[in-house]
């Protein structure tokens, strides 16, 4: 399916029927497929829905607006384009930073916030010469193989799933690639996520190299002080590739706590801003639903 919002042709692909959506945002470098493992371990009996940032996967790259808060205005165009009334966001490393800005404004139908290796709230501490590296990471095979050896995985990827990631990584548009550690990452919304008051589970690979545990702890759970924290023993920052099933069993077990609380009611304001919202976002190519 094929959703325009926010000026941009946002590509996102549809598993299960419910009541209940899980919207899973992937992590720079990714794509929707990113969560084919983990959907592929939840009951059919949740709706869910996976997109593709802007310039990543078969999504639209412009040429700008790849801030967070471009970002969060395309998930949030699909949101309401698909008429989700009662959802959780599943937001991973850069599409966490993403979730918790659109969280914090505490949309209608919001239910609660998965955020998985999520980048904290702070701007990213890196040197120009990290930077550069950072920026240069996915522009050939080699580079990517390196990455995933060396920062990203703390447990080896099957073959496809090996494939899958390096394709992601080199399909991406450049501007896409660059906007993340030279904007995005630098950007901070702290102030932003000490309005989150939906549940909150934050889970973390105890071998992620990319954002650790103890960063979350220092960056992000002071910020959100209800949120819960798990840890994956093993796991480094691609548990969705790296350990699927263990953590869409963390996300079960956390959706299982809340998903029978009444919805969240939304202020007269936050409502008329979803209503509002219609009017620019709208499916444009509605193809068979394919898994995420």
């Amino acid at each position: 399916m094929e959703i325009e919002t926010n000026g941009t042709r946002i590509h996102v692909t549809l598993r299960g029927n419910g009541e209940l959506a899980l919207v899973f945002l992937h992590y720079y470098g990714g794509s929707s497929r990113t969560w084919e493992g983990v959907a592929s371990n939840l009951p059919d009996r949740y709706r869910m829905i996976a997109t593709d940032h802007r310039g990543w996967g078969e999504s639209d790259a412009p040429a700008d607006g790849y801030h967070i808060a471009d970002l969060a205005a395309d998930a949030e165009g699909v949101i309401v384009a698909l008429g989700l009334a009662r959802y959780i966001l599943v937001g991973h490393s850069m599409g966490g930073k993403v979730a918790q800005l659109i969280a914090s404004r505490r949309p209608r139908g919001l239910q609660g916030l998965v955020l998985v290796a999520p980048s904290p709230p702070s701007p990213t501490p890196l040197s120009d010469e990290q930077r550069a590296t950072l920026t240069g990471a996915y522009q050939s095979r080699e580079s990517v193989e390196f990455v995933i050896d060396h920062v990203l995985t703390a447990k080896p990827l099957d073959a496809a799933c090996r494939e899958q990631v390096i394709e992601d990584s080199l399909k991406a548009a450049p501007q896409a690639k660059a906007a993340w550690p030279n904007v995005a990452m630098r950007e901070d919304i702290t102030a932003a996520v000490a309005s989150i008051d939906v549940p909150t589970i934050v889970i973390s690979g105890a071998l992620d190299q990319v954002d650790r545990v103890a960063t979350l702890e220092a960056e992000l759970l002071p910020r959100i002080p209800h949120a819960a924290m798990h840890v994956l023993p093993g796991v480094g920052h691609l548990s969705p590739l790296e350990a699927p099933a263990e953590l869409a069993r963390v996300i079960a077990t956390f959706i299982a706590a809340i998903e029978d609380r009444p919805a969240v009611p939304g202020t007269p304001e936050q409502s008329t801003r979803s209503t509002a919202g219609t009017d620019r976002s709208k499916a444009i190519t509605d193809s068979s639903p394919s898994e995420t």
